[in-house]
């Protein structure tokens, strides 16, 4: 029995599950037992239970790997995150007549989780289960701003960094100088850099538990460089609210 009331041995699955995902996705024994100060046979016997289970799998090169069956449990959860915040986008949508999103990131791509539309006829091209790479969006480059440059940098590794306009960076040294402006700038734009004529406002949500940002995002015709000054400071307090109010 944990301390909390809780069951220890449940309690230590999830922190080794957790471990693993910080490592990367992948890990030794030893590297586990280093990041988690378990005994070396406890962790013998519950990575031996989560593989049989399929949330951890065991590679060829004999290091561990979360397994396929946390992708589904992942992807119900995500969605279930949107649905708790569409009314704050709502409520943004409301203020600045543009279409409202939430992204958080997964396997190196941010996925669309929610989505208030704008009222007007011309809407944008996301939707809600969109999956796309991280360098070319607002969402994902404000997410990306908030990570260490050497994890960013092997994402990059991982994904390549095509273009998907002229104005898409290609570039991972100049996308590492981008991010950083954007840390201190607060907030992230899309300027035509994932659909000509698109710009998009992006800000981090801080405290989620997986990488997350909301944004704004309209054509360059209405949400023009002017507006974005007016409405960055809106979307920002929508982040904040978002942290505020995370389901515990």
């Amino acid at each position: 029995m944990a301390a909390n009331g809780g069951v220890q041995s449940l309690e230590r699955a999830f922190e080794l599950l957790e471990r693993l995902a910080d490592a990367g996705g992948e890990a030794s024994l030893s590297e586990l037992a280093t990041s988690s100060g378990l005994p070396m046979p406890t962790i013998h016997r519950l990575i031996r239970t989560l593989v049989a289970s399929g949330y951890v799998r065991q590679n060829a090169n004999r290091r561990y790997a979360l397994g396929a069956r946390l992708i589904r449990l992942g992807e119900h959860a995500s969605l279930q995150f949107g649905t708790w915040a569409r009314p704050l986008l709502a409520e943004l949508v409301d203020e600045v007549g543009e279409t409202a999103n939430l992204a958080v990131l997964e396997r190196d791509e941010v996925v669309y989780v929610s989505q208030a539309p704008s009222k007007h006829s011309m809407r944008m091209f996301t939707e809600v289960g969109r999956r796309l790479l991280p360098h070319g969006t607002g969402v994902g480059k404000a997410i990306l701003a908030g990570l260490p440059s050497d994890e960013v940098r092997a994402l990059l590794g991982r994904t390549g960094m095509p273009a998907y306009t002229d104005h898409t960076i290609t570039d991972v040294d100049r996308f590492l100088a981008h991010l950083a402006d954007i840390a201190e700038q607060g907030y992230a734009l899309d300027e035509s850099e994932q659909e000509l004529g698109v710009r998009c406002i992006a800000v981090p949500v801080p405290g989620t538990p997986t990488p997350t940002a909301v944004s704004v995002s309209g054509p360059e015709g209405r949400l023009t460089k002017d507006a974005v000054g007016r409405i960055a400071p809106l979307v920002i307090r929508t982040a904040e609210q978002l942290s505020k109010q995370l389901p515990s």
